[in-house]
């Protein structure tokens, strides 16, 4: 056996391994190198809407109001995950004073501009972490005015407030990541002065006398939620609660003198869950109920998670149609805002399918009047249904407007006619249950409309959702 020198090659070796150490330091260096996120995601009508570099896993809020001076206290624990490493990040927030904020337990720094809230961490986050941020905030919210001039965001009412958030109003009342495409699970806890009912999304899990002449109300999601569905109401509300057939929570908040004009159709809430389900495939959430606020707070209904929100005593059709949104929006939520008619055109459809299975005009019936150019079964809104496209509204003042419901609602009733009711209810209940909780596009649907029911249906799309003619009889 030859010998080895061993302090020979220790010599040799010793450049080798100092030039090595070097190289690996400043590869290390390189690859934990944080960068911002970004203040948008360049959503197409909403570009500054959202954040970028990472993804919110839950929002817990817990709030405080006293509706005599309209002060709100509130404090945001954002748990989320990093998605690059991250030097500094971003949440939207709108209007109230920041009091402080913390990244991982630790003092970070901050600075406002406009509605965005840029927060610097101590240390770089590095990808894939998960990390919690707590924002601890104060003042009097504002509501934000729509691109079509309708008011959003915190509302007040003669005896409390409602917090409404389509597309970016829930800004207004807690800093987040405001796009749909980012869902997340909710806690949030509302306290307000005895006597107030607080009511929020989810399921009620406490009511808490806090000895000081205050309530605390805690409510809990479970489900994934997008931002501008989250929802607070409170007031003097009247609580009724229940269950349906097949054993889901109901809890209805009604303002007061909305009580017995409301009655009729919040009656029917139950038969109506139960309906959608035997359309769309199981309800996707735990709860169902309604929040009715006094008659002219707001100019439109919303369906916010769980309780969608209504400006006064709804009609049976209005809770149809807000309550298709759970579905239809709610679980399966757009991937941008220029995807609404997969939220409205698809909750309008609803109301004609309801209309035609309780013995008032059919689907085929309402689709042929529109197209003949009467409007007089569905509305004032719908007499613009053919202005544009409803795959394409042309800014984000028309995401509401009259095509994304009723030529969107018409794009579907064209697929019923290519493939037949078998195929087409099929359809609607694999879209629900594919997609459930999740999100989706316009492009996502085209492709699994054809791959679901096997008919081609590209004239379909050419035609009624992205052609800028309108189609003719």
């Amino acid at each position: 056996m030859e010998r080895v020198d061993h302090r020979v090659l220790t010599r040799l070796a010793a450049p080798a391994v100092a030039a090595l150490l070097a190289l690996t330091a400043g590869c290390t260096a390189t690859t934990v190198q944080g960068r911002p996120g970004a203040s948008g995601l360049r959503d197409p009508y909403f570009p500054k809407a959202g954040n970028g570099g990472y993804q919110v896993d839950h929002y817990a809020l817990d709030l405080g109001y006293r509706p005599a001076g309209g002060q709100l206290t509130g404090r945001a624990v954002i748990t989320a995950r990093a998605e690059q490493t991250l030097s500094s990040f971003n949440l939207d927030f709108s209007g109230l004073r920041v009091d402080s904020v913390t990244v991982g337990g630790k003092p970070a720094r901050y600075n406002r501009t406009g509605r965005e809230l840029t927060v610097r961490p101590r240390a770089d986050v590095d990808k894939g972490e998960v990390f919690r941020t707590e924002v601890r905030y104060s003042g009097t919210p504002k509501p934000l005015t729509d691109a079509d001039g309708s008011p959003e965001g915190w509302i007040t009412t003669p005896d409390g407030a409602v917090a409404v958030g389509e597309p970016v109003g829930s800004m207004t009342w807690f800093p987040g990541n405001h796009h749909p495409s980012d869902k997340a699970s909710y806690d949030i806890t509302l306290t307000v002065p005895q006597g107030y009912e607080a009511v929020s999304n989810g399921e009620l899990g406490s009511r808490t006398d806090t000895g000081d002449g205050r309530t605390a109300f805690a409510w809990h999601s479970a489900e994934p939620m997008a931002s501008y569905l989250a929802t607070v109401a409170i007031g003097k509300f009247k609580v009724a609660t229940g269950r349906t057939s097949s054993g889901i929570g109901v809890y209805d908040a009604v303002a007061p003198g909305e009580e017995a004009r409301s009655t009729a159709a919040l009656g029917r809430l139950p038969e109506v869950v139960d309906w959608g389900s035997g359309r769309f495939g199981p309800y996707p959430f735990a709860t169902v109920g309604t929040i009715v606020v006094p008659d002219g707070t707001l100019p439109y209904a919303l369906e916010t998670q769980t309780k969608p929100v209504f400006s006064g005593a709804p009609s049976v059709e209005l809770v149809v149609h807000e309550l298709a949104h759970q579905w239809f929006g709610d679980s399966v939520s757009p991937k941008s805002w220029k995807d609404m008619w997969l939220n409205e055109g698809f909750a309008t459809y609803a109301e004609w399918l309801w209309s035609e299975d309780h013995g008032g005009p059919s689907a085929q019936k309402r689709f042929d009047a529109l197209l003949a150019g009467d409007t007089s079964l569905d509305g004032k809104l719908a007499s613009d249904w053919d202005a544009f496209p409803p795959a394409a509204p042309p800014g984000p003042a028309d995401i509401s407007e009259g095509p994304v419901y009723y030529r969107g609602a018409m794009v579907l009733h064209r697929i019923r006619q290519e493939v037949g009711d078998e195929r087409f209810f099929a359809l609607l209940r694999g879209w629900a249950a594919d997609h459930r909780h999740g999100n989706a596009s316009t492009a996502d649907f085209t492709a699994y409309a054809q791959q679901k029911t096997g008919h081609d249906l590209r004239k379909v799309w050419d035609v009624w959702l992205y052609g800028a003619d309108s189609p003719k009889p």
